[in-house]
């Protein structure tokens, strides 16, 4: 026998063994419906998903969002974020306001040709969401919703230490 072979895992307690299968689970379900949403939108509106993503930022504030905002609750680069909104700027999705208080920065805001493009994705996306989660009742949704409320906590608590 090789070493390779003679090799074991350490011993672990049966709940961190349900833990570990509880994340794995988690990752291959958000990874099957990302890759679903990223293929939907592809198709469906040749578009891509950080593109959504900036687009439903903008559509949650009235006044727009500074770049250093939105790359903060897009949890990307502002580099990124930069490059994605300069080309939604000249497709007309989006556009930039000055700041009224520091004429260095500017708000990001959604076009009406934005809210059109976006109003029609977000209705789509949603549908495409009930059709993804169709397996849940609407109280095994909400359990489920509660526990993974829950877990982010537990996790973001996690993430302090």
């Amino acid at each position: 026998m090789s070493k390779a072979a003679a090799r074991t895992l350490p011993d672990m307690e049966e709940s961190s063994k349900d833990r570990l299968r509880l994340w794995l689970r988690l990752l291959t379900c958000t990874t099957q419906i990302e890759q679903t949403i990223r293929s939907k939108l592809r198709r469906e509106f040749d578009t891509t998903l950080p593109r959504f993503d900036v687009l439903a930022s903008l559509a949650r504030s009235e006044s727009g969002l500074t770049m250093s905002d939105l790359s903060r609750q897009l949890m990307v680069s502002n580099g990124n974020v930069t490059g994605l909104v300069d080309r939604m700027t000249d497709e007309g999705l989006v556009m930039r306001v000055p700041h009224p208080a520091d004429r260095r920065s500017s708000y990001v805001a959604l076009s009406d040709k934005g809210w059109e493009r976006f109003s029609d994705m977000a209705a789509h996306h949603a549908g495409w969401i009930d059709d993804m989660f169709n397996g849940l009742d609407d109280r095994d949704a909400a359990d489920l919703s509660r526990l993974l409320g829950r877990l982010k906590d537990a996790a973001s608590k996690g993430d302090s230490s």
